[in-house]
């Protein structure tokens, strides 16, 4: 029981992110026309498995390039298996030892130790507890940083804001996640247009002056 246990909590996150767009893979390598961009902020999303009820508070960090930054998740089951964790998952190409530490609201860092590597990302974990959850719910932000081959820190800073309303509140349904990820995805376009057009003018100008 145990060992299903490990292994069921250890597939939630890839669940939960996949029905939100993120699939364990780098958005750069999702099909054409089919961007799979996940929804800004914090959301939950809800989903049977088995004989198991599992919802997923989580916030997912994309750059530009639509590659991944950071993926948090905060999981519970329940049913005939019991269990509580958070999962962060980080690019890969990390130090395995210092694993991830995690400050809310500048308090004392908390360690995070992966718990599985993939080509594209490390994922840690670390039991979810009450007194974690009402950590979060008071602090403004949370800073999540891991080490990367070179021995440098990668820290990620993550607003908490609509956090209380994400866990408290109800799952999003599809409907309600494919809108958050269509006005994000505009909303990326449209930042990468204006950097072009700023680009453009950049260029104008430089060839004025000459």
């Amino acid at each position: 029981m145990m060992f299903k246990a490990t292994k069921t909590a250890r597939s939630v996150l890839a669940a939960a992110v996949f029905s939100a767009g993120f699939a364990g893979v780098s958005f750069a390598q999702e099909a054409a026309g089919d961007p799979g961009l996940p929804p800004e902020g914090w959301f939950k999303t809800c989903s049977k498995q088995e004989d198991n009820d599992i919802c997923s508070v989580q916030n997912i960090q994309v750059a530009q390039n639509r590659q991944m930054i950071i993926a948090v998740g905060l999981i519970t089951i329940e049913g005939k298996v019991s269990r509580k964790l958070m999962q962060v998952s980080v690019p890969s190409a990390r130090l395995i030892p210092p694993g991830v530490v995690m400050q809310i609201d500048g308090g004392k860092g908390q360690k995070l130790d992966y718990a599985v590597c993939f080509a594209d990302r490390c994922t840690a974990e670390v039991p979810l507890t009450d007194a974690l959850i009402a950590t979060m719910k008071k602090g403004p932000d949370v800073v999540f940083t891991s080490m990367n081959f070179r021995r440098v820190a990668n820290p990620i800073k993550i607003s908490l804001e609509g956090f209380t309303g994400a866990y408290d509140g109800k799952a999003i349904t599809q409907s309600q996640a494919q809108e958050r990820q269509r006005l994000l995805e505009e909303a990326m376009q449209k930042k990468n247009e204006e950097a072009q057009k700023a680009l453009e003018d950049a260029q104008k100008a430089a060839k004025q002056t000459k």
